[in-house]
């Protein structure tokens, strides 16, 4: 769990630096940033479908992943519970940040397959690299949001904890083509949270999670039968 936990440090040190130079940074240079941090997402999203999309074995099982998860996502209204959520505690537009931290953070492919290679090998050279990846997000995120972005951290560590764990439960028997389909899902929900900070098109990101349960669940069929 040590590339977990660095990778933690990371965003909450981040966010620290971030919301500190906040303050004497002017609105031009928040602006500037935060189409910076637009564009980033958008590449890192393009990247992940691209890298992974030729190897997959199952080309459409994405877009009924994205579409049977934005189906289940409305119908829970998630982006709005989310929303509702951050507003007890902030007024500001901070649960757009934490969405879009959260995404980042967790759905990059080195955050995914970075705990399985730490279960099974002992290699924590992913986790480095993307906890170097997320200081840096997270102290542009927080330099518009606010130290709120820190908060992502705690989903990052349960969720890299998890599969973790998981892994190392499982040891061999990891999937390596799920991982695949989950990083393609992953990709485009980056993508559309690019799009959003961009102003191109705003996306209820968060509606779109249960889009990365499909993957698990259609594997897990094809295992029982």
């Amino acid at each position: 769990m040590f590339g977990t936990i660095f990778n933690v440090a990371m965003i909450i040190i981040g966010s620290t630096l971030g919301t500190v130079f906040k303050k004497g940074m002017r609105d031009r240079y928040q602006t500037i940033l935060m189409q910076a941090m637009g564009l980033a997402a958008l590449a890192l999203g393009v990247n992940a479908i691209v890298g992974h999309l030729p190897d997959s074995k199952y080309s459409v099982l994405f877009i009924i992943s994205l579409a049977i998860g934005a189906i289940v996502g409305e119908k829970l209204d998630l982006d709005a519970r989310f929303t509702n959520v951050v507003k007890k505690f902030t007024k500001s537009n901070l649960a757009e940040g934490l969405s879009t931290a959260i995404l980042l953070f967790c759905i990059g492919s080195l955050s995914i397959l970075g705990p399985v290679e730490a279960a099974l090998h002992g290699n924590y050279s992913y986790l480095l690299a993307n906890g170097m990846l997320d200081f840096v997000t997270s102290l542009v995120l927080a330099s518009t949001f606010g130290f709120g972005i820190a908060l992502s951290a705690g989903v990052l560590f349960v969720w890299q904890g998890s599969i973790y764990l998981v892994a190392k439960a499982l040891e061999s028997t990891v999937n390596v083509d799920l991982l695949n389909e989950v990083s393609i899902v992953g990709g485009v929900l980056i993508m559309a949270s690019g799009l959003s900070i961009l102003g191109i098109k705003k996306f209820k990101t968060m509606n779109f999670l249960p889009a990365l349960l499909v993957p698990p669940v259609f594997f897990l069929i094809l295992k029982i039968f």
